[in-house]
C-alpha cells in the first residue's frame, strides 16, 4: 500500500482569493461587522461581493485589517486617517 504524506491533504488557497465571510473576519480581526462595512463603503478595504449581499475577504485583506485594528485601537487613528495611511503605503511600494 502506497503511503500518502500529510501534505497531500493540505488545502492550498491563493492569498488573494476571497473566501472568508464578514462575520468570520470580524471575529478574526476583532473589528465589528458595522465597522468592516464602513471600511468597505469608504474603499479602505473592499470586500468582494458574492451574490448581492455576501461580502468575502481574502487572507491578504485579513492581514491589512489586522493592521487597521492596530491603528484604530493602539494609535487611535480614525477611518479617514487609516485610509490615508494605507494609500501612502501603496504609493511608497509603487516607487520602490
Amino acid at each position: 500500500m502506497k503511503e500518502i504524506s500529510k501534505d497531500h491533504f493540505d488545502v492550498k488557497i491563493h492569498p488573494e482569493e476571497p473566501v472568508y465571510i464578514i462575520t468570520v473576519v470580524s471575529h478574526i480581526v476583532r473589528i465589528p461587522v458595522w465597522t468592516l462595512r464602513k471600511l468597505d463603503e469608504l474603499g479602505v478595504v473592499k470586500a468582494k461581493r458574492i451574490g448581492k449581499k455576501t461580502r468575502c475577504y481574502s487572507h491578504k485583506q485579513i492581514k491589512i485589517l489586522n493592521y487597521v485594528h492596530y491603528l484604530m485601537e493602539e494609535r487611535h487613528v480614525n477611518i479617514s486617517g487609516i485610509k490615508v495611511i494605507l494609500e501612502m503605503k501603496i504609493e511608497i511600494r509603487r516607487k520602490d
